[in-house]
């Protein structure tokens, strides 16, 4: 069930950075947009690790900034990949990768705690 949750907040974070940023769009129906989903899922699994251990360095001396890039790249590198596959879901450049990562991010936090904080059994003081 984890993994269904995860699928459908990166579908939903990625829906509203179409709807938020210029540049980022999708043209096409729910079910491509979760296979969109699942692309970014898995390079985001795969390939931003590598890509963080490989820019650590520059990740340190920017103080996490470039972090920010890398997450850019991965969306961007989601466009491709979803292009490729007639998904429709297309990224226009570098900057617009970059602030629909940081939408996504964001989206994707504040779904992820709203999920876990109604999935949490409710504590109760002790009288």
């Amino acid at each position: 069930m984890p993994f269904l949750v995860r699928l459908l907040v990166n579908a939903a974070a990625l829906w509203v950075a179409t709807r938020v940023v210029p540049g980022v769009s999708y043209e096409g129906g729910a079910l491509p947009l979760l296979a969109v989903a699942l692309v970014f899922g898995v390079v985001n699994a795969i390939l931003r690790p590598v890509a963080k251990i490989l820019t650590f360095p520059l990740i340190i001396v920017t103080l996490g900034i470039f972090a920010l890039v890398i997450n850019g790249l991965m969306l961007w590198l989601t466009s491709s990949l979803s292009s490729a596959l007639g998904l429709g879901f297309h990224v226009s450049g570098f900057w617009a990768a970059f602030w629909g990562a940081l939408v996504v991010s964001f989206v994707s936090m504040l779904l992820s705690l709203l999920i876990r904080d109604a999935a949490a059994p409710q504590r109760h003081a002790i009288d």
